[in-house]
């Protein structure tokens, strides 16, 4: 079952103000604090939730053993594999490529070189991320547009990144996400991935944070809904030009995934008013991060 784990934060407004309520069935609460508090930012647009937690790059290095390749065949053939585990597997591969191109192993090279273009044969969609990057660095951006265009309906989470920004009435919500190699057991399927969340106060009004709501999707496209009182056992009250910040995570049994949502807020300087959503835009988990070649920053 996936789940989504708190890491404790503090605000980073002095102002600010939180409510315990009672903890989630479904959440577990993190003692060992991951959190950096910074002022808001206000009118910034640039600005991105940075982790403190440390990560490292899950990227392998080319190996010419035989043990590597039937590896690396095993994960290209097994019938149960996503596209998003064939996406990841691409990456990696272009990854080895690279390395063994670097340390003149031709051999391997032209290993990895045929898995690729096996890869591209067996998913549309890796074949179509291949055409964009290659329009984009020759400049046929008319070509880029159309192979775009052609992924956002073939498979529109292929374009997502591992941050995303929105803004509802004013409430900005910002999202940074990163794999944690050191808490993760590939060859059990357990994959851990830490998220940041900096929501800043644009509006005129006071809000408090008083539930959430994420919706997790695994490689396999398996989709669980997870509802919970306020973030990490707080309620927030967040004042105007004033900002709450905090980091969680979520173990996945594959090798990448999405989440998006929703906070549930309230306007506590307004009697009688009703609560309203804040979205949370859809953010990608990923082993590889932004800088998988197929990836289009």
């Amino acid at each position: 079952m996936m789940q989504s784990l708190g890491l404790k934060l503090a605000s980073f407004t002095p102002a600010a103000t939180a409510a315990t309520p009672t903890a989630s069935p479904r959440r577990r609460e993190w003692a060992r604090p991951c959190y950096r508090t910074v002022p808001a930012a206000s009118g910034s647009s640039s600005s991105k939730p940075s982790f403190s937690c440390s990560s490292s790059s899950s990227a392998s290095s080319s190996s010419s053993s035989e043990k590597g390749w039937m590896e690396n065949d095993r994960m290209l053939s097994s019938p149960a594999n996503s596209y998003l585990s064939r996406s990841h597997t691409y990456a990696l591969l272009k990854k080895q490529l690279s390395v063994a191109a670097k340390s003149e192993d031709y051999k391997e090279a032209a290993r990895i070189r045929d898995s690729l273009k096996s890869l591209e044969e067996q998913e549309p969609v890796l074949h179509l991320q291949a055409l964009l990057k290659k329009a984009v660095e020759e400049e046929r951006f008319q070509d880029a547009a159309l192979y775009r265009n052609e992924l956002n309906i073939l498979a529109p989470h292929t374009l997502l990144k591992c941050t995303s920004d929105a803004t509802t009435v004013g409430i900005r919500v910002q999202v940074r996400s990163v794999y944690i190699k050191s808490r993760s057991q590939p060859s059990k399927e357990q994959y851990f991935f830490a998220y940041r969340i900096r929501i800043t106060n644009n509006s005129e009004h006071p809000v408090q944070l008083l539930g959430r709501h994420w919706i997790v999707t695994d490689g396999n496209e398996k989709t669980e809904n997870i509802w919970g009182l306020g973030v990490i056992g707080e309620q927030p009250v967040i004042l105007p030009n004033s900002g709450f910040e905090y980091s969680s995570a979520c173990p996945l049994s594959t090798p990448g995934g999405r989440m998006e949502g929703d906070f549930e807020m309230k306007h506590i300087d307004m009697v009688g008013s009703s609560t309203f959503n804040v979205a949370i835009a859809p953010f990608s988990l990923s082993i590889t991060g932004d800088e998988a070649d197929h990836r289009l920053i």
